[in-house]
């Protein structure tokens, strides 16, 4: 069965910003049917678990017919097909997120998870839970409240569509808590969190001036206090951000094609898209800012001889001092900002200007494609999600909502891949969230104190919100060396955390959490229990939920095999229950097949 595209135009939210001519963008092409392919990016994963082979498929859904009153349509997509869309477009999925599909088709359910409200907001949380209250172990100092808030969010809240693709914007406009010292850091992260999920599906131009003046970019890019120049002592403005919000947030290091492919001179060298004095320029703009104290109280608390300020400053946007903020003219990019522009009209101008860059749409589509879909998705791919991000249809440019669609709706994101480059190496904190949603995790007291989980001995290797640097956690461009990945020329971002170490770590941990939970986080397998003696169908119900289907029969047979030698009947316990599910949830988690999402 086709899938038809019956997709609606996109429409475009109130705002100020620039837009663009409309470009004609292709019409989406049909989902059908292909087998399971063979396992390519699997070669690098053999540390996890021996050869694993093919199997699976799917199929795509029907139209809505037109009149008044349409009637009500079911989609019918293959269990596989509606598994593989939904854990590319969050976390994990409910049969009950099935149905919604089915009822709705691919398109209607992405309208309504834009419609949905978006859950309680990470300071809301925190503050619900006492974070904000100054207490003599030194909290306004600590960043666990932090931890906790972002893990308790990607392993509960109910809008995962918004949750998803603020997390992969996490990932390319990179604020990290692990630098933050001062007041109340896990309250500056949350901040950063919050300003994400209130723009992630508004538009791109809106979210980088709201990004750009968060207290967390403030402290972890050096536009907090930045200070003009100052002739008598030398000083000059801190050109920290201006790199970035170049070369990391917005355009990139080289001049693009709409497919994101480099542009060339006549000799086949790259075009670079900015020079040190493009830097050096910028940099004027982002003088005078700093945190905003405005709102803050300050408590007096008897443990200390100075008093704790409230966290309005590390969650409000930051504030303008025009006394310490560059008049000089500023020229980068081919634009100039005249001198004596005040500064909230040149940050305008400048943000316009990079907004407006060519280069936007392929390297913003090109990496949400890298964190959503796959590591090396076609240029035409990238092509026409960048079409959508430089007109939705109506003649808006940067509607977030129509990228998603565009990359989650495509043709390459709905077909089933057949060649062995494709798809993306499941990064560990999607995979310890995804765990925690299929089997029901809970906090015994509601507090989620799930900690840093960084560490490579005991933990995970990876910790949202935490990365360890602006790059990211991984490079879009990063390619394993001396691999068959190398060979053919592609790239596996999320290799660059794979290796020996993270490997076990993320086992052992794994193991322990599965049986006893983390802390006061707990595992609730009750659903798995009515077939607890049929290792066959609890099989089965994981690798849909957990894979869609994409581990195969021969690869099910051996782990059904494993688990088979200790078999459940009347005399068995709850423990010896619990460690089967444990144990074929351990074994099917831990293959490649699984590991190497499709």
């Amino acid at each position: 069965m086709e899938f038809q595209d019956t997709r609606p135009v996109a429409h475009p939210e109130n705002r100020d910003e620039p837009v663009v001519s409309p470009q004609a963008v292709p019409a989406a092409d049909s989902v059908q049917s292909s087998p399971l392919p063979g396992l390519g990016l699997l070669g690098a994963l053999s540390v996890a678990l021996a050869a694993c082979g093919g199997g699976g498929g799917g199929s795509g859904g029907g139209s809505t017919g037109g009149g008044t009153t349409p009637t009500p349509v079911n989609y019918n997509y293959a269990p596989a097909d509606a598994a593989r869309f939904l854990l590319q477009a969050q976390f994990a999925f409910k049969d009950s997120d099935l149905a919604a599909l089915n009822a709705k088709g691919y398109d209607g359910w992405l309208t309504a998870q834009f419609d949905t409200p978006a859950n309680q907001t990470g300071v809301a949380w925190m503050n619900a839970q006492g974070h904000n209250i100054p207490t003599s172990d030194g909290n306004y100092f600590g960043s666990s409240p932090g931890d906790f808030m972002i893990w308790h969010a990607l392993m509960t809240d109910t809008d995962q569509l918004r949750k998803r693709c603020a997390l992969a914007v996490s990932e390319m406009m990179v604020a990290s808590l692990n630098p933050f010292g001062g007041w109340w850091p896990s309250y500056v992260i949350a901040g950063y969190w919050d300003t994400l999920n209130a723009h992630v599906f508004g538009n791109f131009r809106t979210l980088l001036e709201q990004i750009t003046l968060t207290p967390a970019v403030g402290a972890f890019l050096n536009t907090a206090g930045n200070l003009k120049e100052d002739p008598a002592t030398g000083r000059e403005p801190d050109e920290n951000y201006a790199r970035e919000v170049m070369q990391l947030f917005t355009i990139g290091l080289y001049e693009l094609n709409i497919d994101g492919t480099p542009k060339t001179d006549l000799l086949g060298n790259k075009k670079e898209t900015y020079t040190q004095s493009d830097i050096s320029n910028l940099a004027r703009v982002f003088t005078g800012y700093d945190w905003d104290w405005s709102k803050v109280t300050w408590t007096n608390v008897s443990w200390l001889d100075y008093d704790v300020p409230s966290t309005e400053f590390a969650t409000s946007p930051m504030a303008f001092n025009a006394d310490n903020h560059s008049m000089l003219e500023v020229k980068f990019l081919g634009v100039t900002i005249p001198a004596n522009t005040p500064g909230p009209d040149a940050l305008k101008i400048a943000l316009d200007t990079l907004f407006n860059h060519p280069n936007v749409g392929p390297f913003f589509g090109r990496q949400m494609i890298q964190r959503l879909v796959t590591s090396n998705p076609s240029p035409a791919y990238v092509s026409r999600v960048a079409a959508k991000f430089n007109d939705n249809g109506s003649g808006v440019r940067g509607d977030l909502k129509a990228v998603w669609r565009a990359i989650l709706l495509d043709d390459e994101a709905r077909t089933l891949p057949t060649n062995n480059t494709a798809g993306k190496l499941r990064e560990p904190m999607i995979r310890l969230a995804q765990f925690a949603r299929t089997f029901d995790v809970y906090s015994t007291n509601g507090k989620w104190e799930i900690y840093d989980l960084s560490g490579s001995g005991w933990g995970i290797g990876q910790s949202p919100l935490r990365s360890p640097s602006v790059f990211n956690f991984f490079r879009p461009g990063y390619v394993p060396p001396q691999t068959a990945i190398a060979a053919n020329g592609d790239v596996a971002p999320e290799f660059q955390l794979h290796n020996e170490t993270t490997v076990a770590g993320f086992i052992n941990f794994f193991t322990s959490v599965m049986q006893d939970g983390y802390g006061d986080v707990k595992p609730d397998y009750t659903a798995m229990m009515p077939n607890i003696s049929n290792s066959q169908a609890l099989l089965d119900w994981m690798n849909l939920h957990l894979s869609a289907n994409q581990v195969s029969p021969a690869t099910i047979a051996l782990i059904k095999a494993a688990i088979d030698v200790h078999p459940i009947d009347a005399s068995s316990t709850d423990f010896n229950k619990r460690d089967r599910i444990c144990n074929c949830i351990l074994l099917l988690m831990s293959c490649p097949e699984y590991l190497i999402q499709k």
